[in-house]
């Protein structure tokens, strides 16, 4: 028999499913988080449920928002069970379920609503989960993107905004005018300095209609940077359905997870925050080098095994790793080209690290899948290895391996598989990507011009050799004849 999640069910929750250890009506919402997926829930609203369950502090509930036709689906869907959600750790020794309850509440998907909420004076944080790719960075400069069409409207029209930026904009303004303390900024996505990105978007977007402003943001906004980490997939029939099969509960929008959290904060939050360090998290001077070590070598590794994956046919994570080929191909990667790139961190062991992300890639129980991995690669790559391989330029470090994962990105995005099997679109630009990665096949430039992902980097020699060569070893051997002599090299 199964139950339907909501708040009457709490009480009787099948065995198995822990409950939220707390009375949700005495929760106050003090942060509004913009982007309420899955990694969201598995991760802050998770880290907030278990600090509630201490008996601390209960005004930091969450409020949720968003600003795509996604978030409103979502909203829908969390509304008809009180904004409950199942979290599901996918531990190899055992599932376990717990029912989150630490968001009370989800702004209807509308910008003055959403504007109205971040103005509230009891918002003290508000909080993103909106993609690498939502922060509007120029790929020439690495600034921000002025120029790019939503954050023109948004500057012609600032009473109106259309884009989150927008929104936390004008919601600082209305703060500012109204004598109340603003918000801090706290972005919760993989990017390298992520606080500084945020902020050079909303401070750079400010500046666009009222100067003014832009320097009492610059002045007053706190926007800490922060790293995140736990695997998450996409939640899909089968994990609803095995969520109802195991635990008997009927949830619209569960989450399934790893066992596996980390998130490390720079301690920047002027109007207060949670105690969370009471449960795991860690809160630095400089997260910087914390950032780069989980950009680098998690999702760098994700982008390493998703493109061979896809074309020799891979589905799921797990059985990429399982692949002898797949798995020697990363670990030879990490360790040759990735990890040197690294500068030390105080008692942290890089290859203890590295063994424990191959550990849990290769967990059987998450179901992750190389599509997801391959997703939004126009988005992706710039963020997780070509600085990587602009460091390993500059250091004149060893770059084939770089250039080959580039060049299996290519091939990837030439639109068929080794058997050829067509390649579902999944990139914004998928389209632009397919004719220009069809068109290397004769003029490596074609792919290394695309100016918005390789910005001047395309123009390097070393690379763009390396990357020629790769290439047309892809298209007249294969990949596995190409990973093979990569790891079979010194």
């Amino acid at each position: 028999m199964t139950l339907h999640l909501n708040a009457a069910a709490l009480a009787h929750l099948p065995a198995g499913v822990a409950a939220p250890g707390y009375d949700r009506s005495s929760l106050r919402p003090g942060i509004l988080h913009v982007g309420v997926g899955n990694f969201h829930r598995a991760h802050m609203a998770h880290y907030l449920d278990r600090l509630f369950a201490l008996g601390h502090d209960h005004d930091w509930a969450i409020r949720g928002a968003g600003v795509r036709a996604g978030d409103a689906a979502m909203r829908e869907r969390l509304a008809a069970q009180d904004w409950l959600t199942t979290v599901v750790e996918l531990d190899p020794a055992g599932l376990n379920a717990r029912v989150i309850g630490s968001m009370t509440d989800f702004v209807p998907v509308d910008p003055p609503a959403t504007v109205a909420a971040m103005a509230d004076p009891a918002i003290r944080i508000v909080s993103l989960t909106i993609t690498e790719g939502g922060y509007y960075v120029d790929a020439l400069t690495g600034g921000f993107d002025a120029a790019h069409p939503d954050m023109a409207r948004d500057a012609a029209t600032p009473d109106a905004p259309q884009s989150v930026f927008g929104m936390i904009v004008l919601a600082l303004r209305r703060r500012r005018d109204a004598g109340t303390r603003p918000f801090t900024v706290m972005s919760c996505d993989n990017l390298p300095e992520n606080g500084h990105v945020a902020a050079r978007t909303v401070i750079g977007l400010a500046r666009l209609s009222d100067p003014g402003l832009a320097d009492w943001i610059a002045a007053n906004v706190a926007f800490p940077n922060s790293m995140v980490d736990c695997i998450t997939p996409a939640t899909s029939d089968r994990e609803r359905a095995m969520v109802a099969d195991t635990f008997g509960l009927v949830d619209a929008a569960p989450v399934v997870c790893e066992p596996f959290r980390q998130w490390v904060l720079e301690d920047h939050f002027p109007q207060g925050r949670p105690a969370l360090e009471a449960v795991g998290a860690e809160f630095v001077t400089d997260v910087a080098p914390y950032e780069l070590m989980k950009l680098r070598i998690l999702n760098g590794g994700h982008a390493a095994i998703a493109y061979p994956s896809a074309l020799i046919g891979h589905h799921f994570v797990h059985d990429a790793m399982a692949d002898p080929l797949i798995r020697a191909w990363l670990d030879a990667l990490e360790r040759r080209e990735i990890i040197p790139t690294l500068a030390p961190i105080a008692g942290v062991d890089y290859q203890a690290y590295r063994d424990k992300i191959i550990e849990r890639f290769s967990n059987p129980r998450v179901g992750d899948t190389i599509p997801r991995l391959c997703l939004d690669g126009s988005n992706r790559q710039p963020k997780f290895i070509l600085p990587t391989l602009r460091d390993a330029l500059s250091a004149g470090r060893p770059i084939a391996g770089l250039a080959l994962e580039v060049a299996l990105w290519c091939r990837y995005c030439a639109g068929t598989d080794e058997a050829g099997h067509a390649i579902p679109p999944n990139d914004d630009d998928h389209a632009g990507l397919k004719a220009r990665a069809l068109a290397a096949r004769g003029d490596a430039q074609a792919f290394l011009g695309h100016a918005r992902i390789f910005g001047d980097l395309g123009q390097d020699e070393r690379f763009a050799a390396a990357f020629e060569a790769a290439l047309g070893r892809l298209w007249s051997e294969g990949v596995r004849p190409v990973l093979s002599a990569y790891i079979a090299a010194a």
